[in-house]
């Protein structure tokens, strides 16, 4: 990895399409580019190359189109040991996020689910992968999702409280078919979501990854039944209501809802590039509407929780619930 350019330096790289492609984490040995920020820092449109773009500089401030994320000069050394530790899915992961943040929702979703099919097999997640001990599945007789309706509103209800309302396949389609009611029915003007215990969802189930050895099926199965999906196309009449961890799914599904509220105590956290993913619930699509293109992925690159307090200010959830 080269050391810190300055601004005119990485413009002088990426002006030339031939120079750019010598900049890619596909040779085995290009990580990321560190890019010190001016204030005020501008550029002309610059050929985006196959790896993550890091400017160091005020993460609050405005940067240059071609620069993926922000962060403070503090912060280099973990930026650098993440996307070292899983170069390509953080590649791809700053790659969807400039997809994304010009795409429709749709379109954002079938990207997403493309690229997360694209990492399902590749080295850094099955070498995550060979560090976990599988565990034997177990029943639930209990309704994955329990809905109730008061008049005009559905309370649906995330009920795995015993697995922190881990996103299974289960609880996929179980909430997919909570979320058809609403859609058919326009008499249900607000939909309340919620989770059942400790919190709202820990994201997804991990005893579940690594079954799909199909790519192409596993695509189509996420189209075929998207919750993000369903909740993008319901989001004025959604209400999101958040606790304790919110973890991948945990807050890629909710960020699709129109209101957005957590309790003090609750936490954000995008753990899946450090498993040799992306996030895969739609939260390419979500987040980033509600944060925007360098937040997203400086959530998912640093692998940190992000409180509730910062959670409001950036504008991923709308209100913090009084206890």
């Amino acid at each position: 990895m080269d050391g810190v350019l300055t601004l005119a330096e990485l413009t002088a790289r990426l002006s030339s399409p031939l120079v750019a492609e010598g900049y890619t984490t596909a040779d085995g040995v290009g990580q990321c580019l560190l890019v010190a920020l001016p204030d005020n820092a501008a550029t002309p449109p610059l050929v985006q190359p196959a790896l993550p773009v890091i400017g160091i500089g005020n993460p609050d401030a405005d940067a240059p189109d071609v620069i993926d994320l922000v962060i403070a000069e503090d912060d280099v050394g973990d930026a650098v040991e993440a996307v070292t530790a899983n170069p390509i899915a953080a590649t791809v992961m700053v790659q969807l996020l400039r997809h994304n943040e010009t795409a429709s929702v749709r379109d954002g979703l079938f990207a997403e689910s493309l690229a997360y099919s694209s990492l399902q097999h590749g080295a850094e997640f099955e070498r995550w992968l060979a560090g976990r001990q599988a565990k034997p599945a177990t029943d639930h007789p209990e309704p994955a999702v329990l809905t109730a309706r008061s008049g005009a509103t559905l309370d649906v209800t995330l009920n795995r409280p015993h697995k922190r309302n881990a996103y299974s396949a289960s609880l996929r389609d179980a909430l997919c078919d909570a979320l058809q009611v609403p859609l058919a029915d326009p008499t249900i003007e607000v939909v309340e979501l919620r989770g059942n215990g400790a919190a709202f969802s820990a994201g997804g189930d991990l005893d579940e990854f690594g079954e799909a050895r199909d790519a192409a099926i596993a695509h189509v199965s996420r189209m075929s039944r998207s919750a993000g999906r369903l909740l993008a196309e319901l989001a004025p009449r959604v209400h999101a209501h958040l606790h304790g961890a919110c973890i991948g799914a945990g807050i890629e599904l909710p960020a699709f809802a129109g209101r957005v509220s957590a309790q003090a105590d609750t936490f954000f956290q995008l753990p899946e590039v450090a498993m040799g993913l992306i996030p895969g619930a739609g939260g390419t699509a979500s987040i980033i509407r509600r944060i925007g293109r360098r937040r997203t992925a400086w959530l998912a690159l640093s692998n940190r929780r992000l409180d509730a307090e910062t959670a409001l200010h950036w504008g991923l959830i709308d209100a913090i619930e009084p206890d």
